[in-house]
């Protein structure tokens, strides 16, 4: 694993639950704001995507993006974690 794609994971972490981010804001906070296709990459080849909340990470257009179980399980996942920060508060 690149130096980059640690920086990417971890940013990807700290994405809140029940919240998105753009591919660009995830380049931008792991330090090379011009990378975002790399990210794009990078969270394609997540291991770990359970853990590692690459669902949350969408298109700059708000379009959802990919995601390694399918685009379907990706707007199941961001709709679910959606419905458990609205009980949280």
């Amino acid at each position: 694993m690149t130096p980059f794609a640690k920086k990417v994971y971890k940013v990807v972490l700290s994405i809140p639950l029940g919240e998105v981010r753009t591919y660009q804001w995830v380049a931008k906070k792991a330090g090379s704001p011009r990378a975002f296709r790399a990210v794009g990459q990078i969270l394609k080849r997540n291991p770990w995507p359970i853990f590692i909340p690459c669902h949350r990470v969408v298109c700059t257009d708000g379009k959802l993006g990919g995601y390694s179980y399918g685009k379907k399980m990706k707007k199941l996942l961001l709709n679910l974690e959606r419905q458990i920060k609205e009980k949280m508060l």
